[in-house]
């Protein structure tokens, strides 16, 4: 003789599941919000504002998160421009986990430079900001830069940052689109799965 299933029981299996599959969404969201955002500057050697007796003889950058490499050259980027509107690094950009660093040419006019960075953050995306320092004296270098390099890139002009495949940054789908776009499915997969349970009821 097979035993009756009492029809009000499938609902409560059913608000169970749907429950348990809310509690597992909202840990993934937890998890999945800090890794998604962008990199913060926690660190600056010189220090923004610093006032400086001897010239650096490099920038050094410390985020939160590691930085990436991106696929090619010139993604990471630091420029520091001095008081006569020169440009006072010289090599290639170094990226070290969460440190990025530039080596500079010997600083020559007292006065501000302004060191204006771009980063591939942790979440494909570009992050740009800008530095400032003051060289309270004449430094070991010359009036002007070696070559007589024009003023780099700053915080107002590397915006547009080509992202970790490559393209540029307005064509990366952040991830917070497709957290989204799963709670829009859920919750209409959970909508049919209600109804189709109450009409077989």
């Amino acid at each position: 003789m097979t035993a009756d299933i009492d029809p009000g029981r499938r609902p409560s299996r059913r608000l169970r599941a749907v429950a348990l599959a809310l509690t597992t969404l909202v840990a993934l969201l937890v998890t999945a919000t800090p890794a998604a955002a962008h990199n913060q500057l926690i660190e600056s050697n010189p220090a923004d504002g610093a006032s400086l007796d001897e010239a650096p003889e490099r920038i050094t950058l410390t985020f939160d998160q590691p930085v990436q490499r991106g696929a090619g050259e010139g993604v990471n980027q630091i420029a520091v421009t001095g008081p006569d509107g020169g440009r006072w690094t010289k090599g290639d950009v170094q990226v070290d986990g969460t440190s990025v660093s530039a080596p500079l040419h010997p600083l020559g006019p007292a006065g501000e430079y302004v060191v204006g960075f771009r980063v591939l953050s942790a979440d494909g995306h570009p992050v740009s900001e800008e530095l400032r320092f003051t060289l309270t004296s004449h430094g070991p270098g010359g009036d002007t830069p070696p070559g007589g390099q024009t003023a780099g890139p700053s915080a107002e002009n590397t915006d547009e940052a080509p992202s970790a495949d490559g393209g540029d940054a307005g064509g990366g789908i952040p991830v917070w689109v497709w957290i989204v776009a799963a709670v829009v499915l859920l919750g209409a997969g959970v909508t049919v799965a209600l109804r189709t349970g109450s009409d077989r009821s």
